[in-house]
């Protein structure tokens, strides 16, 4: 196999060039409406695209849909509502020219490694999502295909459930031959899956590297606050900051004079705090420009009465932040 070549273009809603050696999964991210089911759609045949796509060494460009070995799982399952369990994993087999004893045989493998052998019987509407969604990763394995399509998986699954299934999914996708192309809104997707991200912005390939690569120095402000960074935007440059480089004082009657710097000092309010590991995270409203998070201790939200609507004045070291141009 020699991997994924596309060079494509959606008129109006997508220009991208995707590469990706056999045996990777590549994180697909950006905001709503960047152009991430665009792309999937492009490279499954499903949307109307120009240009040129190669995968395993065979061009794709002009043939149909199901002569793409191909497997998609979709945010919603699309499970067969008629078939049981066994039957949806047998069915992309079978379409394939398997016989139907060798396709039940293989379905019921592919069940049994997602953990859910027992539930064969089944039906999607006997089925919980996360069982629903093991499902249909069986299927989408079950065909051996060359490239594999994840339209966010994990979207509106438990937590608990979530984390389960991606330590599974990540299990399979190690011993997976072909490419991974994963949309996701998750930094932990990308973080703990992929092994390139590539960031859409406006229908066009912004940012491409390794996930500590693009987390570490994010050109989009989606991508920064995706991994849990501050974002001030200046022009078109990006300066983010993490939450635990963030300096907290009162602000007010008796709590002192103003900083007299203002590059990197805001004037706010405590907008809401919840418990983020060992800190106390506050979400802060300023007075001039966006909405800034900051990692407090316990004991300093206690002492500094870091309550919601507490003004307060936050301040960042220049040396803790990061500069990056937004585009390539």
């Amino acid at each position: 196999m020699t991997g994924l070549h596309a060079d494509l273009t959606v008129p109006g809603r997508l220009v991208a060039q995707v590469h990706a050696a056999p045996g990777r999964v590549v994180a697909v991210i950006g905001p709503n409406g960047a152009g991430k089911s665009t792309l999937l759609g492009a490279l499954a045949g499903t949307v109307a695209a120009t240009g040129r796509v190669e995968v395993g060494g065979r061009d794709w460009t002009d043939l149909p849909v199901r002569e793409r070995r191909l497997g998609v799982v979709f945010q919603d399952r699309s499970l067969f509502p008629h078939l049981r369990a066994h039957e949806d994993v047998a069915f992309g087999l079978r379409t394939r020219g398997v016989p139907r004893r060798d396709a039940e045989r293989r379905a019921r493998d592919w069940l049994d490694r997602l953990g859910v052998g027992d539930l064969a019987e089944r039906r999607p509407a006997e089925l919980s999502g996360g069982q629903a969604q093991r499902v249909a990763i069986a299927r989408a394995l079950a065909t051996e295909p060359d490239l594999l399509l994840l339209d966010e998986p994990f979207a509106g699954l438990d937590v608990g459930v979530a984390t389960g299934l991606r330590i599974e999914l990540a299990r399979h996708l190690a011993a997976y031959a072909g490419v991974v192309l994963l949309v996701t809104h998750d930094a932990l997707d990308a973080l703990t899956l992929a092994d390139e991200v590539l960031v859409l912005d406006e229908g066009r390939v912004v940012q491409t590297g390794s996930p500590r690569e693009v987390a570490a120095h994010p050109r989009t402000e989606h991508v920064a606050r995706l991994v849990g960074l501050n974002v001030v935007r200046e022009g078109e440059t990006l300066r983010s900051f993490a939450p635990s480089a963030v300096t907290v004082s009162p602000r007010g009657a008796g709590s002192g004079p103003a900083p007299t710097s203002a590059r990197n000092r805001w004037a706010g309010r405590v907008a809401a705090l919840a418990p983020h590991g060992d800190a106390v995270r506050l979400l802060v409203t300023t007075t001039r420009g966006p909405e800034l998070i900051a990692d407090v201790t316990p004991a300093a939200a206690v002492e500094l009465g870091l309550d919601p609507g507490a003004e307060v004045w936050l301040s960042v070291k220049e040396t803790a932040v990061q500069t990056d141009s937004m585009r390539p």
